[in-house]
């Protein structure tokens, strides 16, 4: 999903990696964010809810969000739904 967003905009040649930065080292703005989100939600519905996710960080936490971060949100998020 993130490769798609990624290629969507030009930035298809950015290193993804799990410590790598939406913002600073990926280049992608808020707008590609909430991109991103609908990615998500339209693959798995309300158990990824990005805007949810990230409703109790500040600005410079969401500015320095990390792959590895989300990455270990959406899996959390898919393994609890698993468990319930």
């Amino acid at each position: 999903m993130l490769a798609a967003v990624l290629d969507e905009y030009g930035l298809d040649t950015a290193e993804v990696t799990m410590e790598a930065r939406f913002t600073e080292d990926l280049g992608l703005e808020s707008i590609d964010l909430v991109t991103l989100a609908g990615l998500l939600r339209d693959r798995w519905g309300d158990r990824i809810n990005f805007a949810e996710f990230i409703a109790d960080m500040e600005l410079d936490e969401i500015i320095g969000l990390t792959v590895g971060r989300l990455v270990t949100h959406v899996a959390d998020r898919l393994h609890s739904a698993e468990r319930t």
